[in-house]
């Protein structure tokens, strides 16, 4: 059994930690992690299995041990690697937190072995997707942002204290709308079947299906998937994660055709008012560019900016995981937006893999 996060009082250096691979016993991983300051959903074990089994990834679940075997600290870390878009160790692709956990020591231990396996690998870029900027040592790059919203007790104080007057008119208009709002385990199809199309449309390969199925079942009491239906048909849908009194908003897609509807904003309120029954106190937007469309959208909801403080280890001078922003990279985007949506369905999964 794992015990309590050690006191950081400066005891152990970094010498007396030994770094060594997780083993099988998953759960004493997700309880050091429910214990750890600055912890997340992205941190638990089972994102191991879902990012090996469905995207192939080499995956480094480390564990920092002092030498009575009581765990220090603990790192997750996927490798994402191919010859046209790069070489990556990230912590962790696909979402939005990772980095290392525990104390000072162990945090900086850990690091230590994740900046010898990029120097081992020749890995382009390491890039620990930390949240509160753990002093290990490494640049940081605040290329991402994040906007944070205090959720009060009940769903009246939402309406009456929370959403400006502004905004209130415009969901009151949507309202208006022959809409409904559905959530629950059996929301996932709707859900993929938006994303899947709108990824499409703005020039990204899709995420299996199958990983949205392994993490409805590995985080059943924690993933959450909600759709907005017209006439019948998921037309927005959003999947998030929740983490404590925190929720994210990790993935959420509106279809272009009913985007005059303004469908989000429907589905963003209901999620909002279903999670404050919940009890959940924060609700986190998910990542964006600083200054974007989709970052100006969540900004409307009263919320406040939180830059996300990523470390890096970038000897080749690469400074970002592959993106549209990259001119290297910018004739993808442009190409994926005029492929079939059967064809796009088919050949995203196969390629998002290499694109962390």
């Amino acid at each position: 059994m794992v015990t309590a996060v050690a006191s950081d009082l400066g005891i152990l250096s970094e010498q007396e930690l030994t770094v060594l691979p997780l083993d099988g016993v998953t759960s004493s991983w997700d309880e050091f992690v429910s214990r750890a300051e600055g912890s997340s959903f992205c941190h638990l074990a089972g994102w191991r299995d879902i990012l090996s089994d469905v995207l192939g990834a080499e995956c480094f679940f480390w564990v920092a041990s002092d030498d009575a075997g009581q765990w220090q600290g603990v790192l997750p870390l996927a490798r994402v690697k191919s010859r046209i878009f790069g070489h990556y160790l990230v912590s962790l692709p696909f979402l939005n937190y990772g980095g290392p956990l525990g104390t000072s020591a162990a945090c900086r231990r850990l690091v230590r072995e994740a900046v010898a396996e990029a120097r081992r690998s020749r890995a382009d870029l390491l890039e620990l997707r930390t949240r509160h900027g753990e002093s290990v040592g490494l640049p940081v790059c605040s290329r991402k942002i994040t906007v944070l919203l205090e959720l009060p007790q009940t769903p009246e104080q939402l309406w009456q204290h929370t959403f400006s007057t502004k905004l209130r008119t415009k969901i009151r208009r949507v309202q208006k709308e022959p809409m409904e709002t559905r959530f629950g385990a059996d929301q996932q199809g709707p859900f993929y079947e938006v994303f899947a199309h709108n990824m499409r449309d703005l020039g990204t390969p899709v995420l299996p299906a199958a990983f949205f199925e392994r993490s409805a079942t590995m985080f059943r009491d924690r993933v959450l998937f909600g759709a907005v239906y017209w006439e019948g048909q998921p037309i927005a849908a959003g999947c998030g994660f929740v983490w404590g009194d925190e929720f994210e908003m990790t993935w959420s897609s509106g279809l272009r055709q009913h985007g005059h509807r303004r469908p989000n904003l429907l589905l963003y309120s209901r999620f909002m008012e279903h999670l404050i029954e919940r009890g959940v106190r924060v609700f986190n937007f998910g990542r964006s560019t600083p200054g974007s469309g989709p970052h100006e959208f969540k900004r409307q909801w009263g919320g406040r900016d939180v830059p996300l403080p990523w470390c890096q280890h970038a000897p080749r001078g690469r400074t970002a995981t592959p993106s549209s922003d990259d001119k290297a990279f910018a004739w993808g985007p442009r190409v994926w937006r005029w492929l079939p949506l059967p064809i796009a369905n088919r050949l995203g999964p196969r390629l998002i893999r290499f694109l962390p």
